[in-house]
């Protein structure tokens, strides 16, 4: 299968998921960009939408309703909440394998899918057969499936951040686990609203869904899952001033048996063999430009004296936080080397 193009399709090419998808699969030794569909902007050249695409992609935008999205072997949707529950159905059963960056997979439970995202969820049964697209945690279930819930950008940074403790029954459950985490503004996606505006954004911080966030719940059940463990969890995120890049501050109580471990030893254990996970020395303070524009996150660890551990993570929200990530999760379902197209180094300054 190495040798072979695989036949991409997208969905929701417009968008910033969209051209970071574009940006990664054109360099792709493994893929051929079939079709893009936009109903706006069909017939548009991707490259004119994105001179940055000059002379590496050179398909024109479609329209949905007249694209045979049938023809590829894998579909993304980079798409509002509720596009790809709509044709999920239609193309698994002609043999295409799907991956959806919005949140129409994530979340296993359809009644908190529902409270969360104000709508009915269109296919349970294909949603029973999703796999959460974290490969660092669910590698072998991501090979065979069908479909993929491409994780949120908030909920990698957390999840990854914390995994080796709870794997390990290292977190104290008396006390909650608390997530401080910021985003740039393309996380809001590509569209015009105020609150993303230059003269709103910039020179500015502040904190928003203190009430309640998406994200939370799609965090929340993933933490369930890799405890074993009912807990509580207080998430809240933040907008700064910058475009891409993201970083959670993450507070957790430390169990008895954490007491004494090498706790930095059992990170680097952990991810000894994840390409796109690095784990800094103790005490190192990841910054957003150490990962803008690639498929890296990373972690540092800083124990406190009072039995809690802090970790910081950082990714690019754009990437590992949404598109890289769906481009790694292909390639393991396709049976490809997990880096294709991912080699990207971090652009700095």
């Amino acid at each position: 299968m190495a040798a072979q193009k695989l036949k991409i399709g997208i969905v929701g090419g417009t968008g910033y998921t969209g051209v970071e998808l574009l940006r990664l699969l054109a360099i792709h030794p493994n893929a051929s960009i079939a079709a893009v569909t936009s109903r706006g902007e069909a017939g548009m050249p991707v490259a004119e939408m994105f001179p940055s695409l000059r002379g590496l992609v050179d398909v024109a935008f479609s329209d949905p309703a007249q694209t045979d999205l049938t023809l590829c072997d894998v579909v993304f949707f980079a798409t509002p909440h509720g596009v790809a529950m709509s044709q999920a159905k239609a193309l698994l059963a002609a043999g295409v394998k799907v991956i959806d960056l919005a949140a129409d997979f994530r979340l296993q439970d359809t009644a908190v899918f529902e409270k969360w995202y104000k709508m009915p969820h269109g296919c349970p049964d294909v949603l029973k057969e999703a796999v959460y697209g974290i490969p660092e945690l669910y590698r072998d279930n991501i090979k065979s499936a069908k479909v993929i819930g491409n994780p949120g950008c908030y909920p990698t940074t957390v999840l990854l951040g914390l995994a080796p403790l709870l794997e390990q029954s290292l977190v104290d459950f008396s006390a909650p686990i608390i997530s401080d985490s910021k985003s740039g503004v393309s996380g809001a996606g590509r569209k015009a609203e105020i609150a993303t505006l230059f003269a709103e954004a910039s020179d500015n911080m502040k904190a928003y869904g203190v009430a309640g966030h998406r994200h939370h719940p799609e965090i929340h059940a993933q933490l369930k899952q890799l405890s074993g463990n009912e807990l509580q969890f207080i998430f809240v995120p933040h907008l700064i001033p910058m475009i891409r890049g993201m970083l959670s501050t993450i507070y957790v109580k430390l169990s008895a048996k954490a007491q004494g471990l090498d706790l930095q030893a059992l990170y680097e254990k952990r991810y000894q063999h994840e390409r796109f996970v690095d784990v800094l020395p103790t005490g190192s303070l990841p910054e957003t430009r150490s990962v803008r524009g690639s498929n890296c996150l990373r972690i540092a660890l800083h124990p406190q004296a009072n039995g809690y551990l802090t970790l910081l993570v950082t990714q690019d929200n754009l990437v590992k936080g949404a598109a890289g990530q769906a481009v790694q999760n292909m390639n393991i379902m396709f049976g490809l080397n997990e880096h294709a197209g991912l080699e990207v180094v971090p652009l700095l300054p």
